[in-house]
């Protein structure tokens, strides 16, 4: 269970490492659904490109799509994001004691001035 966790988080990881895929999740942050058209108009890449970029967000499970007669729309699904945030949430905590010890030690050593 835990190697497929690991696999998820990479996933997501890489999908968000992209900043025209993170471009288009802030497109879907509204929450109602777009096409693919709608998603890509703003962008300075082709559809062709819009659409692999769309595979990999799908792929991550960030994205879901559905298609009604000739038109794809895709939604947010935030689930990923959160797995993501949990984790980083860790070394956060990590961080802000480590910080927090080294600010202490600082101090100590500015009294000894």
């Amino acid at each position: 269970m835990v190697k497929h966790q690991e696999e998820a988080l990479d996933r997501t990881f890489q999908a968000l490492a992209d900043p025209t895929r993170r471009a288009l999740l802030a497109r879907l942050r509204s929450g109602g659904d777009l096409s693919v058209s709608e998603l890509a108009r703003p962008l300075p890449i082709s559809l062709p490109a819009v659409m692999k970029h769309l595979d990999v967000l799908a792929q991550a499970g960030l994205i879901e799509r559905a298609k009604k007669g000739r038109t794809v729309s895709v939604r947010l699904n935030p689930a990923p994001m959160e797995d993501a945030m949990k984790w980083l949430i860790q070394y956060r905590r990590f961080w802000e004691l480590s910080l927090d010890r080294l600010a202490r030690f600082l101090e100590r050593l500015e009294r000894k001035k």
